[in-house]
């Protein structure tokens, strides 16, 4: 028998933010505008990254919004 075991993970990661305009939904908090970078990884070695906007609670850290 034949155990396969693979270790794939994806990080994201805010690379800067501004304020934007209206509240959280869930908490009431502020919300921002922010440059996302998805990194997707196998073993540890980055196979893959993405690029996005977001819009993102400031207390809470909800994702609100998701631009590609």
């Amino acid at each position: 028998m034949v155990v396969f075991c693979f270790l794939v993970d994806q990080t994201k990661q805010v690379r800067g933010s501004k304020p934007a305009a209206g509240i959280c939904s869930r908490c009431g908090g502020g919300a921002s505008v922010a440059d996302m970078k998805t990194a997707t990884r196998f073993c540890y070695v980055p196979l893959y990254w993405k690029s996005s906007k977001a819009i993102i609670c400031t207390f809470c850290g909800a994702v609100l919004k998701s631009y590609s």
